[in-house]
């Protein structure tokens, strides 16, 4: 039986990738999906851990041998994702986690109808801009700019079968982990995994 897919989207500064680290401490039956990019790795970031590290001219011709379920460009870099390593880990049996933006869910929703999109928000766009300036990674010109992005991409929540408001983070990952384990337990999952059970049952 494949896997499940889930698409987790967020602004930057909702808090996204923390949670991803802290439902994956509490989850070993997703997987994650490290994404290719062009730009530059921040401070504590590893090659191959948050996210495959490659010149333009790599991803370019990456690109252009489809080796990308999902590609954009972010804030003058470029990000994709790569489709044969999704396709076999779902084949395997592993659910697959995706951190990817709105226009990349979209692409992902057109080759996968049967995905789960998950949308992180921030509490408010005051607490989301002094998240982004604690940071201390980006300059006022960029928090403006990664602010006007934010209400972009809220503005794409309906596209999504769940959202979820980061201001408590503990409640914010409760409701990430009720949201798997609710999914994996649909009917038609659970008979696929218990096939001996069920036909036992109905026996």
């Amino acid at each position: 039986m494949n896997g499940n897919l889930f698409i987790l989207t967020a602004p930057s500064g909702a808090g996204k990738t923390s949670l991803v680290r802290a439902l994956l401490g509490r989850d070993n039956q997703v997987r994650l999906s490290i994404s290719y990019t062009t730009r530059a790795p921040r401070p504590g970031e590893e090659d191959g851990r948050d996210y495959h590290f490659v010149s333009v001219e790599e991803f370019t011709a990456m690109r252009l041998a489809g080796a990308f379920l999902e590609s954009a460009e972010v804030y003058g870099n470029y990000y994709g994702t790569s489709e044969p390593w999704i396709r076999n880990a779902l084949a395997a049996g592993d659910d697959v986690l995706l951190e990817i933006d709105w226009q990349g869910a979209e692409q992902v929703r057109r080759l996968f109808a049967d995905t789960v999109g998950i949308f992180i928000v921030p509490p408010s766009l005051d607490v989301l801009q002094h998240r982004l300036i604690g940071r201390g990674q980006d300059s006022a010109e960029v928090v403006a700019r990664r602010l006007a992005a934010a209400r972009e991409d809220i503005s794409h929540v309906g596209e999504f079968d769940y959202v979820i408001i980061n201001d408590d983070f503990d409640m914010a990952l409760a409701d990430m982990l009720a949201v798997f384990r609710a999914y994996r337990l649909r009917v038609a999952r659970q008979q696929a995994r218990y096939a001996g059970l069920f036909t036992s049952l109905n026996s």
